[in-house]
């Protein structure tokens, strides 16, 4: 029995049965290659003068004549008995397979009936040769030759314009129709299409607490109206990479009961001029008819960067057109009431200033990076599908995971659970789970040490050794949790901390870290009396986090409390730095001072707890793992900053009040 569901979507609806044109490109390339193909098997005839026709004609060389009148042009067809005679009047010997071998032209002058009549009149009867005169008939050849270049220029425009309107979705976009070029490519998005909700996004207290009272407004306008509130233009979702700002759109469209369009920055550049601002057009039309409902676009630093001032390199004028169109449409001349813009980007200080302003995007919604609490309510979410081991602790992970972002914690669930599966473990355990962590951190683990000679391996340990110390015994150093010497990616060892979730710090801080970064380096000048390249991206860091000091923080005594740091990303652009080059050299050298104090102090730490340092470094080359049990076994406990009493007395006289 036929089944009828095959076309027939979710929603019941008979569904539309489309053709697919990939198979009429596919015929039309294999039509070209078999005409191609036909062209090469039957090599073009050979040009001969009269006086050879009349040669081969004595020799009884020819079957046929065949002459057209009107191209007076003679071809000449061989007995196949004979066609090996004349291979070698073609390139390779490669004779044509089919008639005309040869063709021959004549003047305007020439008789074919007499002259043909008196060739056959001088041969015997089984040499005479067949002569058929006629006229060629070239109108389909005319035709044919101005239609199909013409055809296929207008299939190539076709198939370019849908590989550009791909994207286009039940929004009215390309559908491959290269005249719906300046339609707008977003996705109008169906409530029962979308299984996301605000129960799947776990933790963005903030963020997630506003963005449901956009979706709440359109639910129940009247709640707000009714003491004179307007409904908000737009907001703003601002965050680094991977911390839930498409996801929260996503729930949006989830749980809000209006249309919902979402399209990316990027689809409004094109290398056409005029198409970005027709799109943006296009949008907003589509969602004024669709009002109440909600915008999302998606990385919209890829349209929205601030206009260049002057019209040099940096100016595109076709992007910035767009921009204006956008700016128009948001809060223009015409009234966009009921619709929502909803904008995501990573990037907010590149955007333009008239975008940003009240009215447009009333407000910004910050999403950052998860905290602790966060972090198990995201791990909690990603778990759901895994059969965890009774040893978990989900408290721990989420500890375990300082600075991850939700997508982070996802592709650690992920890969703990595939970790797992290549031990072939019946349930994921709390060791798959680290070992994901440490994987994401610190590369894929490699194997093999023969490629270290013994002395690479114990300058490596006593390197980490040199890490482990300093960050032990400075107060306000991350904590060491673990140290490795096994090689991961790049690393040919690694010092793992759990960095505390600080939001401010202090040049006390600043340093201690500093000293921490340097401690490997230290600890090779120490061991080898020398120092080696494995301390590369120490120095880096070190490096910036000094200038970061002086130039921006003003934690300089010299230089003084000024900050050069620009948050709106506009002096990229300049040419002239905002100092003069006396202020310059004065912060270089207090870079300088502040990197040899923090060299000469790290050196007096080890050089006071060198027996220490030898220890650690020794343990390394046994175990190759350490944990921060074996290093409190050595150095006694974690040495953590002093307590400001002054505080606790005062939050516990509030308590008790």
């Amino acid at each position: 029995m036929a089944d009828n569901k095959k076309n027939t979507p979710k929603n019941g609806k008979p569904g539309r049965i489309s053709f697919n044109f990939s198979w009429l490109y596919l015929l039309l390339i294999l039509g070209i290659g078999w005409l191609l193909f036909n062209n090469q098997q039957s090599a073009d005839p050979k040009k001969i003068e009269w006086q050879q026709v009349k040669t081969m004609a004595e020799s009884g060389d020819i079957e046929e004549i065949v002459f057209v009148r009107n191209d007076i042009r003679g071809e000449v067809k061989v007995r196949p008995e004979r066609l090996a005679k004349y291979a070698d009047e073609f390139p390779n010997g490669a004779v044509p397979r089919r008639a005309p071998h040869f063709y021959f032209l004549v003047s305007a002058r020439f008789d074919p009936e007499e002259n043909f009549a008196a060739l056959n009149e001088n041969l015997p009867v089984g040499d005479q040769f067949k002569v058929v005169i006629q006229n060629a008939d070239h109108t389909w050849a005319e035709l044919a030759q101005w239609i199909f270049p013409t055809l296929l220029l207008i299939l190539f425009w076709v198939w370019m314009f849908r590989g550009m309107n791909r994207g286009a979705g039940g929004a009215g976009g390309g559908m491959g129709n290269p005249f719906n070029v300046g339609k707008a490519t977003g996705k109008l998005a169906d409530k029962d299409d979308v299984k996301v909700t605000f129960k799947d996004v776990a933790g963005l207290y903030g963020a997630k607490e506003e963005v449901m009272e956009i979706v709440d407004f359109l639910k129940n306008p009247k709640k707000y109206t009714a003491l004179g509130g307007k409904i908000p233009k737009g907001a703003l979702l601002v965050g680094p990479p991977g911390t839930g700002k498409t996801l929260l759109a996503k729930a949006v469209a989830g749980e809000a009961n209006v249309p919902f369009f979402s399209i990316s920055g990027s689809d409004f550049v094109e290398m056409f001029v005029g198409v970005g601002a027709s799109r943006v057009r296009d949008l907003f039309r589509q969602a004024k008819e669709k009002a109440p409902c909600i915008v999302f676009i998606d990385e919209i630093d890829a349209v929205g960067r601030a206009r260049a001032k002057n019209g040099g390199f940096t100016s595109n004028d076709e992007r910035e057109n767009t921009l204006n169109q956008l700016l128009t449409e948001m809060d223009g001349f015409g009234t966009n009431s009921g619709v929502i813009v909803l904008a995501a980007t990573n990037r907010a200080d590149i955007l333009d200033k008239a975008l940003m302003r009240a009215g447009r995007f009333d407000r910004q919604i910050h999403v950052e990076l998860p905290e602790l609490k966060e972090r198990e309510e995201i791990f909690q979410v990603h778990l759901r599908g895994i059969k965890l081991g009774d040893d978990f602790d989900v408290k721990f992970m989420a500890k375990h995971t300082p600075g991850f972002s939700g997508a982070d914690i996802a592709n650690v669930c992920n890969e703990a659970a595939l970790t797992a599966a290549r031990r072939n473990h019946e349930k994921v355990m709390q060791q798959d789970f680290l070992d994901a962590v440490d994987r994401i951190i610190g590369g894929l683990e490699r194997k093999s040490n023969t490629i270290r000679t013994k002395a690479e391996l114990r300058t490596t340990a006593f390197h980490e050794a040199g890490h482990a110390l300093v960050g032990w015994l400075l107060p306000y150093a991350d904590p060491v949790f673990k140290v490795s010497i096994i090689p991961r990616g790049q690393a040919l060892g690694i010092t793992w901390s759990l960095p505390e979730e600080r939001k401010n710090w202090s040049r006390s801080m600043m340093i201690d870290n500093m000293c921490n970064l340097l401690g490997g380096r230290v600890a090779e000048e120490v061991l080898n009396g020398e120092p080696s390249t494995g301390a590369l991206n120490d120095l880096e860091r070190m490096t910036r986090l000094a200038y970061a000091m002086v130039q921006y923080y003003g934690m300089s005594d010299e230089v003084g409390a000024v900050s050069f740091y620009d948050s709106t990303g506009a002096q990229g652009y300049n040419l002239i730095k905002p100092y003069s080059e006396k202020t310059a050299e004065l912060m270089d050298k207090e870079v300088k001072d502040i990197i040899a104090f923090v060299h000469e102090r790290t050196r007096k730490l080890i050089d006071e707890h060198y027996e220490g340092f030898m220890q650690l470094g020794e343990l390394l080359l046994e175990k190759e793992v350490i944990f921060a049990e074996d290093i409190e076994r050595i150095l006694g406990p974690k040495v953590k900053p002093e307590q400001d009493d002054r505080f606790e007395e005062e939050t516990a006289e509030t308590a008790h009040e």
